[in-house]
């Protein structure tokens, strides 16, 4: 697979702050990956980047590991060349924020917690082109199956209505349908149970529908001015207009499905899409479909400073994870971690940034450009 005209070579010291970086932190999360490696391969990206490069480079992160800073800087330096990623039609880099959040929950229905975050159902399946009826849109990825065959699931206002009752897919019960819409959103939750325990949900599936964010739509009805759009923002919107909430959730027809996992490591987040425990501060979620999980990403965004970076973020993070608003070469989703603290910065991280891209120095496509 030839390497993709969107990647340009650098030198390391072309990397705004490289030096000072604690690449020790991204080590650690690197080293993640590379325990999954030998699992279950990743499926490779588009833009050329073979996972089987990386191969070299996994072996040494899980045979002997760095120390300190110096030597995990070292490792990169070693195994990868940084590249320059493009966005394409001269646009800019650009990163937003994600995070895990923390919220009260009961395993049952109660006066108090009435919004329920459900299971998978049994008629969810996936979809693809080797089963999609004639004239289901191709972007669906899930169907319903029925004895017809298989047709669009249903969507948010006809679940939120009622669609699925009576099944028992009730995972858990949420006190405010808010709070739901942002679990939903980010894709997993820590829940502190009435009953004592803290459980996890992860992303399990979804009805299928495009997503449409309620940002997006507030901007355009003229609710919210779009420089101002902060999940803060949209939250404080929702409660000053608890009677159009219903109105602006419906128009976001995608419907996330959960399952339940435990906590094993507070300090981690959730398990996402690349099968490893997400990393604050150090994983990103890329678009799949162009990157190959487990790269290293140097991300450089000088008006960010949410992480508590003093000269803006400049950090190397590794692609763990994917999701369906995050599209294009040099566009990230920056995990800020776990509860209200994490909300506070992914809330109000929407930001330029430049993408360079740690390539493996073993990838055939680059040793041939070289």
């Amino acid at each position: 697979m030839p390497l993709s005209p969107f990647f340009k070579e650098v030198a390391f010291a072309d990397l705004p702050g490289w030096q000072e970086d604690d690449h020790l932190a991204a080590f650690a999360a690197f080293r993640r990956s590379a325990f999954h490696a030998p699992v279950k391969p990743y499926r490779t990206g588009s833009l050329g980047v073979d996972f089987s490069s990386f191969a070299e480079a996994y072996a040494a992160a899980r045979d002997v590991p760095p120390v300190d800073r110096a030597e995990a800087r070292a490792f990169f330096e070693r195994f990868f060349v940084p590249a320059h990623v493009a966005a394409g039609n001269g646009a800019e880099g650009l990163v937003t924020g994600f995070y895990e959040p923390v919220a009260a929950a009961s395993p049952t229905r109660t006066a108090e917690f009435k919004v329920p975050l459900l299971a998978r159902p049994a008629d969810l399946i996936d979809i693809d082109d080797a089963n999609r009826p004639a004239g289901m849109d191709p972007y669906l990825a899930f169907a319903r199956k029925t004895p017809a065959g298989p047709v669009e699931y249903f969507d948010r206002g006809e679940i939120e209505r009622g669609a699925l009752d009576g099944q028992g897919l009730e995972i858990a019960w949420l006190a405010s349908k808010v709070d739901a819409f942002f679990i939903h959103v980010q894709g997993a939750a820590r829940l502190a149970m009435t009953d004592g325990r803290m459980i996890r949900v992860t992303y399990a599936a979804k009805s299928g529908q495009n997503f449409t964010g309620p940002g997006r739509t507030l901007v355009d009805l003229g609710e919210i001015p779009f420089e101002k759009v902060t999940m803060q923002s949209i939250r404080a919107w929702f409660a000053a207009h608890p009677d159009r909430v219903d109105e602006i959730f419906w128009k976001n027809r995608s419907y996330i499905f959960f399952r339940e996992a435990a906590v094993d490591d507070p300090d981690l987040g959730p398990i996402a899409a690349a099968k490893v425990p997400l990393t604050p501060g150090r994983s990103v979620a890329v678009d799949r479909l162009l990157h190959t999980f487990g790269t290293p990403f140097y991300i450089h965004a000088p008006e960010l400073a949410a992480f508590g970076d003093a000269q803006g973020f400049r950090r190397l993070m590794i692609a763990q994870d994917t999701g369906s608003a995050i599209t294009g070469p040099a566009r990230g989703d920056l995990f800020a971690g776990s509860g209200d603290a994490a909300g506070e910065i992914a809330g109000v991280v929407r930001h330029a940034a430049d993408f360079y891209a740690l390539l493996p120095r073993r990838l055939p496509a680059w040793r041939a450009d070289r």
